[in-house]
């Protein structure tokens, strides 16, 4: 029966949300009832574009219908009708934008994505400026006088390529359309979320939420509002920026030429924060870690937001009526990227197979992994790199190196948190596809010296927004209802001193030395 249609008499009632993730490698949707059972899903897997060295891109039209035929197929295949959902939920990547003519709707540019380095020139100069010395400067001198910690952020400020901000200075800066659009106020901003939102209102809707607002790296989170101070230090106008909302919220319906009916728009969420929803870590101490493409360390500060420091950030979890959660970040970028050219050149055939390679040799022989993910030493030269390769090296050493590297970074991140985050840590939840090897759970267990609980479905960024758009229609009731849904999947508990991994560790860390760009 094609989708939206119903059979004679009476609508079926709507008994049902539905959580799409639209990630950096895949669309995922999954149909969720109220035992938050999977009853229908479906994947499709993105195709990023390289038009130059350093440069990613998604094609807006290609990502529209994926988000659009997943949705389909997912509530097809759960032999479901469309008038049985009782709400959209939408997690999106984070930071990666659009820009298009707010009368014509047409698109200035590709979707830059968040992994995108054409600024990183852009980034090196500035954070070499003397200008930003003098922000240093003057913020800690003002956070010196006031202990207020609205001041600690801009003392540390550094841009990064992964911040939307120097990609957006690029396009007013090289994209003509896109500068005398802004000058004429014509030009509108926004993330993934934004431009779904928008192609699913057919123009009706424009507005982000606070969650993917905070991720962008232009919006201040202590103030709740898009920063005009940077945008005039990066001459991006103001005026470009759509409203932004509460997390868990009625943005309204899809244009029922779209599904066959209107379906309530009832969350969108950035992927991370999403995540952390669908983990249910609700309580400041909870720790979430994410690794999929990239590695994301995130700690619920509750309603306390700690200001940046190097190598974590404040962000804002959720905005839900009255209640604003605010989380700290660590993050690595390119590990599933690392995983998946390992494959394809032919490391390994299946990722199944690298936690049996990694475990079928005693160590590594020395060998080290260094990926492109060091984001923290703001390094966007940092280049991947094998080291301490032998003649004896075989495709099993160069595979535990690669799973080594994951887990001392999430060492190096936890270490971190724990020194600069003062609120003592309670639950660690982990989810993401790499979540599933056991190999890096444990030895990241092992050396952190803490328990680690992984769910029994790993796709928690398209459960975190059907939990937020089925707390906003209705069809959950509270957090403590999530709570009860929750499943575990595994639990891993350390079974090695942490020091056994000493020698190997340095090893590493040296390694990653000799790869930073000087």
């Amino acid at each position: 029966m094609p989708c939206g249609q119903q059979e004679s008499g009476a609508a079926a009632p709507a008994r049902y949300v539905v959580g799409v993730d639209v990630g950096s490698t895949a669309v995922k949707c999954h149909v969720y009832d109220r035992a938050a059972a999977v009853r229908g899903s479906s994947y499709r897997k993105v195709e990023s574009l390289y038009p130059r060295p350093g440069w990613v891109e998604l094609d807006p039209e290609v990502l529209w219908s994926q988000f659009v035929g997943v949705i389909k197929e997912a509530v097809q295949g759960a032999g479901l009708h469309m008038r049985q959902i009782a709400g959209l939920g939408i997690s999106t990547q984070r930071a990666t934008f659009i820009t298009w003519h707010k009368r014509t709707g047409k698109p200035f540019h590709n979707f830059i994505s968040w992994q995108d380095l054409r600024s990183a020139e852009l980034v090196n100069s500035w954070n070499k400026s003397l200008l930003l010395k003098v922000i240093h400067l003057i913020f800690t001198v003002l956070h010196f006088l006031t202990r207020n910690d609205r001041y600690l952020a801009p003392s540390f400020l550094t841009f990064s390529t992964q911040q939307t901000s120097m990609k957006l200075s690029w396009v007013f800066k090289n994209i003509h359309e896109a500068e005398e659009a802004a000058k004429k106020n014509n030009c509108c901003f926004g993330t993934v979320d934004t431009w779904l939102l928008y192609r699913l209102t057919k123009g009706s809707v424009y507005a982000t939420d606070y969650s993917n607002a905070s991720a962008t790296g232009v919006f201040e989170p202590f103030t709740k509002c898009w920063n005009p101070t940077l945008c005039n230090l990066l001459s991006i106008p103001m005026s470009i920026y759509p409203p932004v909302k509460d997390t868990s919220f009625n943005f309204g319906s899809a244009d029922s030429e779209i599904f066959g009916v209107p379906i309530p728009i009832m969350a969108v969420v950035a992927d991370q924060q999403s995540a952390m929803f669908g983990e249910c870590c609700f309580h400041p101490g909870d720790v979430k870690l994410t690794m999929g493409t990239g590695g994301f360390w995130n700690v619920n500060t509750g309603e306390h937001i700690f200001a940046s420091r190097r190598g974590l950030y404040p962000l804002i979890g959720w905005k839900i009526g009255e209640e604003v959660v605010y989380l700290t970040e660590g993050c690595m970028s390119d590990i599933g990227t690392a995983i998946k050219w390992a494959q394809d050149i032919n490391l390994f055939t299946n990722v199944d197979e690298m936690e049996k390679m990694a475990r079928s040799i005693v160590d590594s022989q020395g060998v080290c992994f260094v990926p492109g993910f060091q984001v923290s030493v703001n390094d966007p030269y940092l280049c991947s790199s094998f080291m301490g390769l032998k003649p004896s090296t075989t495709r099993n050493h160069l595979v535990r190196a690669i799973l080594e590297s994951i887990a001392f970074r999430n060492k190096q991140l936890y270490d971190i948190i724990v020194k600069k985050v003062h609120i003592p840590l309670q639950t660690i939840r982990a989810d993401g596809g790499i979540s599933n090897n056991s190999f890096v759970m444990q030895m990241t267990s092992d050396l952190i010296s803490k328990k680690i609980e992984k769910p029994a479905n790993a796709e928690m960024s398209s459960l975190g927004a059907a939990f937020l758009a089925g707390l906003a229609s209705g069809f959950w009731t509270d957090k403590e209802q999530l709570k009860k849904l929750r499943r575990i999947g595994a639990v891993f508990e350390p079974q090695k001193d942490s020091e056994e991994y000493k020698p190997a560790m340095d090893t590493w860390l040296q390694a990653v030395k000799r790869s930073l760009h000087r």
